[in-house]
């Protein structure tokens, strides 16, 4: 199977010679991928996702419409990127001058949700699993498993790994997953407590 087989384009779709794109990706109308970006497997991007070299997604990832993933933002596998979400890549941008080399990084962690129309500040990082609210501005970092919401985002709450919010108990009401606190945030509790 050749490498352009191993993926389904839609014929809007620009994609650059020199780009990395993993088999059995889906890539909907009018996105750009530039060489040297790097795109796992089995990901969905629908239309109009731009992906700029030197940014990479990882496996099973879904970038819903009008994203933008510019050089310096490494996401997860498994991760979830909300319609109209953004990402930026330098803290003073100025067109008359060129800085791109301030780009700060951003990860976003395996399995982690960006709600639709959030703003992520570059330099933060997103823990595994975190969900980020609607709308939200993260100009801090996320703890795993941490639901954080409004402008400048906030922490309000946890989520299991399956989306849901956990109670004071920290017990998942949908899988019956415990979690407890760890010094990076939440993790799944190793003894089967919480």
């Amino acid at each position: 199977m050749s490498a352009a087989a191993a993926y389904r384009g839609h014929p809007t779709a620009e994609i650059a010679p020199g780009a990395s794109i993993g088999k059995g990706c889906v890539i909907w109308q009018h996105c750009i991928i530039l060489a040297g970006a790097r795109i796992g497997e089995s990901c969905k991007l629908a239309h109009n996702v731009f992906v700029e070299d030197g940014a990479v997604v990882g496996n099973r990832v879904t970038v819903k419409d009008n994203v933008a993933i510019y050089s310096g933002v490494e996401i997860g596998d498994d991760a979830f990127i909300g319609p109209n979400a953004v990402f930026t890549n330098v803290l003073r941008p100025r067109a008359f001058i060129s800085r791109k080399d301030t780009f700060l990084a951003t990860k976003v962690g395996r399995g982690a949700t960006i709600g639709a129309n959030a703003t992520i500040v570059c330099g933060v990082a997103i823990g595994e699993f975190a969900m980020i609210g609607a709308g939200s501005v993260v100009i801090d970092d996320v703890s795993a498993y941490a639901l954080v919401a409004g402008n400048p985002a906030r922490q309000i709450g946890w989520v299991s790994r399956s989306g849901a919010r956990l109670g004071e108990n920290l017990i998942c009401p949908e899988t019956g997953e415990r979690y407890a606190l760890t010094a990076a945030g939440l993790a799944p509790a190793r003894d089967g407590c919480g």
